[in-house]
């Protein structure tokens, strides 16, 4: 490279860069203002700093008059042209973004979003976030509505519950009091049983508050599945056969899994005893313990008839029963009748990090338990 080509190209540099920190400077200043004037300005300044190079290089290569005449209205027709395509584009950016000005605004309004096409990829991206975020607000509130719902169900439901026992018991202690009472021990039996089940409803309010407070603290320990499984079937085996319900299951050799012993065993106690509930007398209930896919499954199934799309989408909702009937069993050992145990099962297996589901199985459901295999 020659003496003068370095020359030349430090002029050229030195006019150009002048320029463009004053084009720029000036486009700072209008930084606030519309994106058109911003594109428009940025183009203004390329051709600036073009053009300030090309003159200053012709400046010192001493151009005659004429052509140096000739190569400013070069320079002039290509700014203005280069200019206009700035403005035309400018102009496209600044509707795409006053579309998407608008259906953000819709957003904040009616709390949806709809993601336009069409526009340059970060404002498309930006839209599609949008788009994304709608989704999960709306999947929020439909959560909320279903949560407020619950609570007011469960509300109602528990009041309902607390009131024809403590209705019962009022009569009935009122006639041990006035003698009479033709067989007191059956009386106080009576009185024990529904004692026996409001202080189960109690508990498992309890339960549910730790659980939705997130202060259900696990001691978790490596189990045997089966030994487990066989302890709930023993215990639930009295009240099956009361109902004339028969108890099967079986578990893979050696299944272990890493979890808290006292509530696990109410996970599958509360599983058993639901099926047992809702399985008519001679069906069969059936719990089986694997190695799935993603961990160790356990499914309960039994002979309830299936659930239709409605209830299965609300069964382990709080206060959910799969019926309008409120009337509790007389003696019954099925849990609180408040609708709470499979609302807690579902807590109790996600605080272990794991996902219980349900799904019909001729002739009834079949819940499904899965927990994380631990190495």
């Amino acid at each position: 490279m020659t003496h003068d080509e370095v020359q030349i190209i430090l002029i050229a540099a030195s006019w150009a860069a002048g320029a463009c920190i004053v084009g720029l400077a000036a486009v700072w200043g209008l930084r606030r203002r519309r994106l058109v004037w911003l594109i428009g300005s940025v183009a203004v300044v390329a051709v600036g700093a073009v053009a300030a190079g090309v003159v200053g290089t012709a400046r010192a290569m001493f151009l005659s008059h004429h052509d140096f005449e000739v190569t400013l209205w070069v320079l002039a027709v290509a700014g203005v042209v280069a200019a206009a395509g700035a403005t035309v584009v400018g102009t496209a950016l600044a509707r795409w973004s006053q579309s998407l000005q608008a259906e953000a605004r819709r957003f904040g309004e009616s709390g949806t979003f709809v993601s336009g096409t069409g526009a340059p990829v970060e404002l498309q991206q930006l839209s599609d976030e949008l788009a994304r975020t709608s989704a999960r607000l709306a999947e929020s509130r439909d959560r909320e509505a279903r949560l407020e719902g619950s609570r007011r169900e469960l509300v109602s439901w528990v009041s309902h519950d607390l009131r024809s026992p403590l209705a019962g018991m009022r009569a009935m202690t009122e006639a041990l009091e006035d003698g009479l009472a033709e067989d007191p021990q059956r009386y106080h039996r009576q009185i024990r049983s529904e004692v026996d089940r409001m202080v189960r409803m109690v508990d498992d309010l309890f339960e549910l508050s730790r659980i939705h407070a997130g202060n259900l603290g696990l001691s978790l320990e490596p189990l045997m599945l089966g030994d487990l499984v066989s302890e709930a079937i023993a215990s639930a085996d009295p009240v099956a056969r009361a109902r004339g319900v028969r108890l099967g299951g079986a578990v893979d050799a050696g299944l272990q899994v890493v979890a808290d012993p006292a509530e696990l065993s109410r996970v599958v106690a509360n599983l058993l005893m639901n099926a047992i509930r809702h399985t008519p007398a001679d069906g069969v209930v059936e719990v089986i313990g694997r190695t799935g896919a993603s961990g160790v499954e356990l499914t309960i199934t039994d002979g309830c008839g299936g659930l239709s799309e409605e209830d299965m989408e609300r069964a382990f909702d709080v206060a959910w029963q799969g019926s309008a009937a409120r009337t509790p069993e007389p003696g019954s050992v099925f849990g609180s009748g408040a609708g709470l145990g499979l609302a807690i099962v579902k807590g109790i297996v996600e605080a272990h990090s794991g996902s219980v589901s349900v799904n019909n199985e001729d002739p009834g459901c079949r819940f499904l338990v899965q927990l994380p295999s631990f190495a």
